[in-house]
C-alpha cells in the first residue's frame, strides 16, 4: 500500500527477504545497498521537498527545508552507514566527489551525522534511555550517479589503491591534534 504521505512517486523495491516501496529516484541506491548487503532504515530523494509542509506548522524550518532542496538522504544502522562510507571511498579516487564526502568545508560537503535517540520516544510508558542507533548520510541528489558507479566497483571488488587527495575545493586540510 503507498504512504499517501509520501511527496515522491515509489517504486517497490524487493531483495531476498527485504521489500519496501522506495522513492523512485533512490531504488535503484537502496535496490544495490541490500543486494550488497547492507541494512537501511529510511531514506528520502529530496528532504526539502518531503518537508516543505513543515514550515506551515513549524515556522522556524524555513532555512532547513530551503536547504535540504535538492538533497537526498538515508539512514543506516551506524556500523551499516560506516561501511557504506568506507566502501564508496576506496572504489574510487580520492577527487572532488571523495573530499565533498569527508570534508565539512568542501562545497556541497555531506551531511553526516549521529544522533543520540530517546528510546522513550517510541514509548511514553517508558523511562528515557538514549541509544546510539542509526547514521545519517545527506547527499546532494546530482551524487547519486557517482554513488551507484561506486557501490558497483565495490560490489564488483575494484577498489582503487590508496593514493593522494586533491584537497583544491578546500585546502590541505590541517592535521588533526589530540590532547
Amino acid at each position: 500500500m503507498t504512504d499517501p504521505t509520501n511527496v515522491h512517486p515509489v517504486r517497490v523495491v524487493r531483495v531476498g527477504d527485504r521489500c519496501a516501496e522506495i522513492d523512485e529516484m533512490l531504488a535503484p541506491l537502496v535496490e544495490a545497498l541490500w543486494r550488497t548487503g547492507f541494512k537501511t532504515l529510511t531514506s528520502c530523494q529530496d528532504a526539502g521537498e518531503s518537508n516543505a509542509d513543515w514550515v506551515n506548522l513549524l515556522p522556524h524550518m524555513v532555512e532547513y527545508v530551503q536547504s535540504r532542496k535538492g538533497w537526498a538522504f538515508i539512514d543506516f544502522p551506524i556500523q551499516d552507514g560506516l561501511r557504506f562510507l568506507t566502501a564508496i571511498a576506496q572504489a574510487g579516487p580520492r577527487d572532488a566527489f571523495y573530499v565533498r564526502m569527508t570534508h565539512w568545508a568542501a562545497p556541497h560537503a555531506w551531511d553526516v551525522k549521529v544522533r543520540p535517540m530517546d528510546l522513550a520516544m517510541f514509548d511514553e510508558a517508558e523511562p528515557s534511555s538514549f541509544a546510539m542507533r542509526l547514521l545519517q548520510v545527506c547527499f546532494p541528489a546530482s551524487d547519486l550517479p557517482e554513488i551507484l558507479r561506486r557501490l558497483g566497483r565495490h560490489e564488483a571488488g575494484e577498489l582503487v589503491p590508496p593514493a593522494p587527495t586533491d584537497w583544491t575545493t578546500v585546502g590541505r586540510p590541517r592535521p588533526v591534534t589530540t590532547v
